[in-house]
């Protein structure tokens, strides 16, 4: 696959336009490779990244920087299979269907 590059940064325009990620407990759902999870983690209390690509979810974990470690868990899942009592500040997808 193909890395995807937003050279313009309008995802992370999107993004910080629309949450509020400061202090949030965040739930990304579709996380992939954490491309989009690297954009505002930092700013989340905590981050739960979910995709049902076991590789794509490998590989957002080896890439995760050590500093975010502690906030930020990625699992292979599907959004069916969250838990139905759980809360989030913030919750999203992308590219995701």
């Amino acid at each position: 696959m193909t890395p995807v590059r937003d050279v313009d940064d309008a995802e992370a325009r999107v993004l910080h336009s629309r949450g509020d990620f400061d202090g949030a407990n965040v739930l990304e759902v579709g996380c992939g490779d954490g491309r989009l999870t690297w954009l505002y983690a930092a700013r989340a209390e905590s981050v739960l990244g979910i995709d049902p690509e076991e590789e794509a979810i490998a590989t957002a974990r080896s890439t995760t920087p050590p500093e975010l470690a502690e906030r930020v868990r990625f699992e292979v899942g599907a959004a069916e299979d969250l838990s139905k009592t759980a809360v989030y500040d913030v919750a999203f997808l992308s590219w995701s269907l």
